[in-house]
């Protein structure tokens, strides 16, 4: 398939600017990728769609508030810093706005804290070293921003600390939120438990290039950038014993199937694992593990709706999409809710 098969207009009024109060009251679209059905509910009854035999599988990922705002030292002009990743104490990449004025050499200031920059990076970012001695991560926490993404047009709010995280948010290290799993509270959490459901996590930490626009229309020639993953054993062992007892898998989100699909052997099998992954899955692909997706609706041409068309039919999805408009669903981060089995 091409680039252009992905296309479509979605008016701005569908996309969410806010998240669903309380965060289950969230619509959700239930499809049928067998029959072609397409039914409307409320995210609260999501429960009622998984039994005890099924294994649920979330992103523990938390997100940082990796955007901070600096000052060039010798012009004292504003730039905007937003953190990538960590290559090694201290030493970070980032992008930078406006990167046309942000050079080699130049030292930026972020709350009396500056910070050299030493290289540029293929993407278009820049690598930095920031001279901070202490704990670098309490510091960001207290001068650094929520980094909701460009098409949230507002600032950020003090909600969106809260907001923008799962609730089962435990290690840091994203710069955007898993966003299928914003629709779960703590009560709905209880109540899948309490049915007996396995809820197991994977760890991606989500970085920009899962949001980077595709700019072939060769799908073949795309490059994701690489992001790090973690399966525990207890996981890949729930997972695994899941599927032997004639379970379904249900992935909570588009960064767990990408997770799961990365650590497979030979015997479609799920291997505990930790490391990289720059994995892109987009039609025709065969999934070997995950029977049930939750998913959030996605841009037109991004991977993630590239991901959703491969695990049901590309028209069927966008089926749905049409209905999702005409029924005035939600779009993306803080959008609606999409089921998938």
């Amino acid at each position: 398939m091409k680039l252009s098969d992905f296309k479509f207009k979605l008016p701005e009024k569908f996309i969410a600017q806010y998240p669903a109060d309380p965060r289950d009251s969230a619509k959700m679209m239930v499809v049928n990728k067998k029959t072609g059905i397409i039914e409307d509910h409320i995210f609260r009854e999501f429960p009622d769609y998984i039994t005890k035999n099924d294994c649920l599988v979330i992103n523990e990922t938390r997100v940082f508030p990796a955007r901070v705002i600096a000052r060039k030292e010798k012009t004292n002009a504003r730039v905007e810093v937003f953190l990538l990743r960590e290559l090694e104490n201290n030493l970070w990449e980032v992008l930078v706005k406006p990167a046309r004025k942000v050079r080699i050499g130049n030292r930026l200031v972020v709350d009396g804290v500056y910070c050299d920059v030493i290289d540029n990076t293929v993407s278009g970012g820049r690598v930095v070293r920031f001279n901070y001695q202490n704990d670098f991560h309490k510091f960001i926490d207290k001068v650094g921003q929520c980094p909701l993404p460009p098409y949230i047009r507002r600032s950020a709010e003090e909600s969106d600390k809260e907001d923008y995280q799962t609730i089962f948010a435990r290690v840091r290290g994203s710069v955007a939120a898993p966003t299928a799993g914003l629709h779960f509270t703590k009560e709905l959490l209880t109540r899948l438990k309490r049915k007996g459901v396995k809820i197991v996590p994977v760890i991606l930490h989500v970085g920009l290039g899962t949001f980077r626009k595709v700019a072939v229309e060769d799908l073949g020639r795309h490059k994701m950038d690489s992001e790090y993953f973690e399966i525990p054993e207890i996981t890949a062992r729930t997972i695994n014993m899941t599927k032997d007892n004639g379970g379904k898998v249900v992935a909570v989100g588009s960064t767990v199937v990408r997770t799961i699909e990365s650590a497979i052997t030979a015997l479609n099998r799920v291997k505990p694992h930790r490391g990289w992954t720059d994995k892109f899955i987009y039609p025709p692909y065969e999934f070997k593990i995950v029977d049930k997706l939750l998913t959030n609706f996605h841009m037109p041409e991004s991977t993630l709706l590239m991901l959703v068309c491969a695990f049901a039919d590309r028209d069927l999805i966008f089926k749905a999409y049409k209905k999702a408009m005409k029924d005035g669903y939600r779009f993306y981060s803080y959008g609606d809710a999409m089921l998938i089995q």
